[in-house]
């Protein structure tokens, strides 16, 4: 399975899509909070209709890095995004469906006809205000822009202009989700919590699999040593 993962990573990322929307459809459609959240800061951040822009920008920022390290960066940056993010992702849904969630922010009616408007409304329409905690978007966004830091192909200083700007998308991003009323303060520091675990838990694993590399050897490429002790 293993093998099979590093020889085809894109029919990986689309069946782990497949079963993330799968997951994330049936919370929506079966979930009764059983947990409103919300917090005093809540109640002094104002809905800013423009933060659609970077909330939807997280959506091509997700696929667009993950395409550029698979395509241009080493393997093994690669997988050092796609596998902790996938693995924070789905663990916020299991936390859903064990601890069912939501919010109640959203103002009941917003005016106007413009396009930031609409696209607000349509957001409200397709995505509900439960299975909020810990934020994905959140959690996302800043095991991306971990990743930009992180990634050799942005090593030199002349590329700095860009880490800094895959900070500012970052905290773009995360206030988005405030400001559209989509998560309360207290989903937005449990997405930072969890991205910041499962990071040093992936530092700890990789630097553990570069002392045994044997451990990820195709079966054929092992030490017969190891071969004898399975």
């Amino acid at each position: 399975m293993v093998t099979w993962c590093k020889r085809h990573p894109i029919q990986f990322m689309a069946l782990y899509l497949v079963f993330y929307l799968s997951f994330f459809t049936l919370l929506e459609h079966s979930t009764v909070p059983s947990v409103i959240l919300h917090c005093a800061l809540d109640d002094k951040i104002p809905f800013f209709k423009y933060a659609i822009i970077p909330y939807y920008l997280w959506f091509v920022w997700i696929v667009c890095t993950l395409f550029w390290l698979l395509w241009f960066a080493p393997k093994k940056e690669f997988w050092r995004l796609c596998l902790p993010l996938f693995a924070g992702m789905t663990l916020s849904l299991m936390f859903c469906a064990l601890v069912p969630n939501g919010v109640s922010l959203r103002p009941a009616s917003i005016e106007g006809n413009d396009i930031f408007t609409m696209l607000v409304r349509g957001l409200w329409k397709a995505d509900t205000s439960t299975n909020v905690c810990p934020s994905i978007h959140v959690f996302n966004s800043l095991t991306l822009d971990l990743a930009f830091q992180r990634t050799t192909l942005l090593s030199k200083p002349r590329y700095r202009f860009v880490r800094w700007g895959a900070h500012l998308l970052d905290v773009a991003i995360v206030m988005s989700t405030m400001l559209l009323k989509q998560h309360s303060v207290i989903d937005v520091v449990c997405g930072i919590v969890l991205a910041l675990v499962i990071d040093r838990a992936a530092t700890a694993v990789a630097a553990s699999l570069a002392r045994h590399p044997e451990l990820t050897a195709p079966q054929g490429e092992r030490p017969h040593a190891v071969l004898e002790h399975e």
